[in-house]
């Protein structure tokens, strides 16, 4: 479904990323992982059209993405949420949804975007009942959850995610993140950057790990759950019991 190879990006004369090469196959979650400043916000960025490769290919269901802007990149199927949420503060849950369902309207018209509604409150029970309510008044975790509504909403082909477990009660997590495993049970593909190692791993089917612009490591999720380096590193501890 997506397909990375050699790729190099960054900012002005700043290469971030660096000869990345990376695939993700439909119907899965790959996740990636990694500190602070290792690139993985850059790399979404560029697949999605916020930040031009220097060189490199990105391939999106066989589609050559690199002259391509986000909006040809959404209409196409592939969404970001971003880190930090970014929902639309004076506006309602309900207008947020609207707004994430327009790719929608335009190829489907108003009852696909009712009806995408629907599910996205059936996915999250929390936005019904705040649909009404300015974006701005929610808590984290519920502003998170609307953030991935209105992702949601165009119907997409692959989902990335940009730390949405960032500054929520464990509690909340959990709960994201078992939205996610079902947004793969119901066939979507996911593409998950995350701090928190040990969660995503532990419902990812393959994962990727970033350093400093550099893949160092790849594989199913459970073997770089069991790698010592990943342990030490990303997981705080030596061993996992």
């Amino acid at each position: 479904m997506l397909k990375i190879r050699n790729l190099d990006a960054g900012y002005g004369k700043l290469r971030v990323l660096k000869n990345i090469s990376l695939h993700v196959d439909g119907g899965e979650i790959v996740t990636m992982i990694g500190a602070n400043g290792a690139g993985k916000t850059t790399l979404l960025s560029t697949v999605i059209g916020l930040v031009s490769p220097a060189k490199g290919e990105i391939f999106f269901l066989d589609r050559d993405c690199r002259k391509l802007n986000s909006q040809h990149i959404v209409a196409g199927g592939c969404v970001l949420v971003p880190e930090g949420r970014q929902v639309f503060a004076t506006m309602s849950v309900e207008e947020n949804l609207i707004l994430g369902g327009y790719v929608l309207q335009k190829k489907e018209g108003k009852k696909a975007v009712l009806k995408e509604m629907a599910h996205q409150y059936e996915l999250f029970p929390v936005l019904q009942e705040r649909k009404g309510q300015l974006a701005g008044t929610l808590s984290g975790g519920e502003q998170q959850m609307l953030a991935m509504g209105r992702a949601l909403m165009s119907r997409p082909r692959l989902v990335m995610m940009d730390e949405p477990s960032t500054g929520l009660a464990p509690l909340v997590v959990r709960d994201i993140f078992q939205v996610i495993v079902r947004l793969r049970d119901e066939g979507n593909t996911v593409l998950l950057v995350e701090q928190n190692a040990k969660a995503a791993l532990s419902i990812a089917d393959r994962g990727y790990v970033l350093e400093t612009g550099k893949i160092i490591l790849q594989g199913p999720a459970e073997d770089l759950l069991a790698n010592h380096d990943v342990q030490r590193a990303y997981l705080g501890r030596e061993k996992i019991e």
